[in-house]
């Protein structure tokens, strides 16, 4: 069995694509996934698998979420193992402890070209700065993140590639959910 911490883009933001977490855990339990748990009503989840994983998780996950609760959203899935490989390769750790709220991962669903990066952190017009490592983008937000310019469409339209977020703080509290 691997556990697995799924994180759904854009759901229950400004009265758009509303799940409750409660449907979200019975409909991956309805699944066959072991103990599913979630956090916070922005579509965290962790579960366990023996079946699926990668690629195809994330695709059956997204089918089975348009199918079954009228859901059309992105699932980016990470096994427990990656989640702790991303916590221990964050380039900013001095931020991350100092203000962890104003820090962000980005969960994508392929690595972007390191042009597209670079593309990205010009584009920028605030005080933020961004640094991709495999499949996620690290952001520091000094000026917070709801008054940030680094929206999740520049992000899209630079990258090439889409994903969703969430803050430091979240990131360590699924960690600690996957045991």
């Amino acid at each position: 069995m691997t556990t697995h911490v799924a994180l759904l883009r854009g759901i229950n933001v400004g009265g758009n694509r509303k799940v409750s977490m409660a449907d979200l855990k019975g409909f991956l339990g309805e699944l066959g996934f072991e103990n599913p748990r979630t956090l916070l009503q922005s579509g965290n989840a962790v579960f366990g698998s023996s079946t699926r994983s990668g690629a195809a998780l994330e695709g059956f996950l997204e089918s089975q979420a348009a199918k079954r609760l009228g859901l059309e959203t992105l699932f980016l899935v990470r096994t427990a193992a990656e989640w702790a490989e991303i916590i221990a390769r964050n380039p900013f750790p001095a931020e991350a402890k100092s203000d962890p709220s104003h820090m962000v991962v980005m969960a994508l669903k392929e690595a972007p070209a390191s042009k597209a990066v670079a593309a990205l952190q010009a584009a920028i017009k605030g005080r933020e700065v961004v640094r991709a490592i495999h499949r996620e983008l690290y952001a520091i937000c000094p000026d917070g993140i709801g008054d940030s310019r680094l929206t999740v469409s520049l992000i899209d339209r630079t990258l090439g590639v889409q994903g969703t977020a969430r803050n430091w703080n979240t990131v360590l509290k699924l960690a600690a959910m996957t045991g």
